[in-house]
C-alpha cells in the first residue's frame, strides 16, 4: 500500500512550504516522505522533487504555443489535461513501470509522497481534471487524503469564513476523498488576530454569519441566504479547520498525525513484539531468630 496527500489552496497559501516542512520534519522523525511537484508554473520550491511535471510540460509551453497562445489560468488547465493524457509518464516516475499494463510490484512499503498542486482552485472545485487525477493515483494503490490550505490571515472576519468554507466544501463536494482543512500561515498573525481566529477553529456558523448580515447592504439583503448556509455547515458538520504553524513541531506532528489516522498509515505494519526474559526470582531474606 501506498500513501499519498494531495495539497490543494488557492494561490499563495502555502502549499509549496507545507510541502517542504512536513518533508523536513519526516526526516527528523527518521520518516521518509518524498514530494512530487505538479505545478506546471512552479520557480523554485525549497524542497528537491522525486518528480517534477515541469520535465514533461511547463506553463510558458501552453502560453507561447503559436497555436495554443493560452493565458495563465487556461495554460495551467491544459498542462494539466495534458499530464493526464500522458498518465504513462507520471506512473513510470512513480511506479517504474513504462508500459501501462503492467502491474505495479515495484513501489516500496509504506511509500509516503505528497503532490504539490497548482493554486488554481477552479482545477479542484468544479472541473474534472483534479478528479480524474486523484482516481488515477487511487488505481496506482495509493490511499489518499486531500489536503486544503487556506490562508489564515484572510479568515478573520465573518465574510471570509463563509468564503473559505464554501470553497473547501466545494473541493470536498467534487473529488470525494477524505479531506482535511488547515489554516495556513499561523505562525505570521499577530497576537490579536489570534485571538479572533480561535472563534473560526470550533465556530458557531450561525452566530458568525450573523455579523455578515449586518456589515453590508447585501448581507443584510439576503439574510436568511448567510443563515441558511451557516445551519447547512452546523447541522452536518461538514467543514473544520486544523490550525498549522510551521515553527511550532507540535503542530506540523500533531496534523501529521490526524492525516496518518485518516489514510491508516502505518496500521498494515507488522507488530513488533520483543521477547523479554523473564524476570529473576529473588530469594526471599533470611530472618535469622535469636534464641535467648
Amino acid at each position: 500500500m501506498r500513501y499519498a496527500q494531495v495539497v490543494i489552496g488557492p494561490a499563495g497559501s502555502g502549499k509549496s512550504t507545507y510541502c517542504a516542512y512536513m518533508q523536513r520534519h519526516a526526516q527528523d522523525s527518521k520518516r521518509v516522505i518524498d514530494v512530487v511537484n505538479l505545478d506546471p508554473a512552479a520557480e523554485h520550491f525549497d524542497y528537491q522533487p522525486l518528480v517534477d511535471i515541469r520535465d514533461l510540460i511547463q506553463l510558458d509551453d501552453a502560453m507561447e504555443d503559436e497555436e495554443l497562445h493560452y493565458g495563465p489560468n487556461g495554460g495551467l488547465v491544459f498542462c494539466l489535461e495534458y499530464l493526464i493524457q500522458n498518465q504513462d509518464w507520471l506512473k513510470a516516475q512513480l511506479c517504474g513501470a513504462d508500459d501501462s499494463d503492467n502491474e505495479i510490484g515495484g513501489e516500496p512499503d509504506d511509500d509516503y509522497i505528497l503532490f504539490d498542486m497548482p493554486g488554481q482552485i477552479e482545477l479542484f472545485t468544479h472541473l474534472s481534471m483534479g478528479k480524474q487525477l486523484v482516481q488515477l493515483l487511487e488505481s496506482w494503490n495509493f490511499r489518499i487524503c486531500t489536503v486544503f490550505l487556506v490562508d489564515s490571515q484572510f479568515m478573520v472576519d465573518g465574510a471570509k469564513f463563509l468564503s473559505g468554507t464554501m470553497a473547501a466544501l466545494s473541493v470536498m463536494a467534487n473529488l470525494e476523498m477524505p479531506h482535511i482543512n488547515v489554516l495556513s500561515k499561523m505562525d505570521l498573525l499577530s497576537k490579536t488576530a489570534r485571538k479572533q481566529l480561535d472563534n473560526y477553529l470550533d465556530p458557531d456558523p450561525k452566530a458568525l454569519l450573523g455579523d455578515v448580515t449586518q456589515e453590508s447592504s447585501w448581507g443584510r439583503t439576503y439574510r436568511k441566504l448567510s443563515e441558511a448556509i451557516g445551519s447547512l455547515i452546523e447541522d452536518f458538520s461538514l467543514v473544520r479547520f486544523v490550525p498549522l504553524n510551521i515553527d511550532d513541531e507540535e503542530s506540523i506532528q500533531d496534523l501529521l498525525l490526524q492525516i496518518d489516522n485518516v489514510i491508516q498509515y502505518g496500521e498494515d505494519a507488522d507488530v513488533k513484539i520483543r521477547d523479554f526474559d523473564p524476570p529473576e526470582e529473588e530469594d526471599e531474606p533470611c530472618v535469622e531468630s535469636n534464641i535467648i
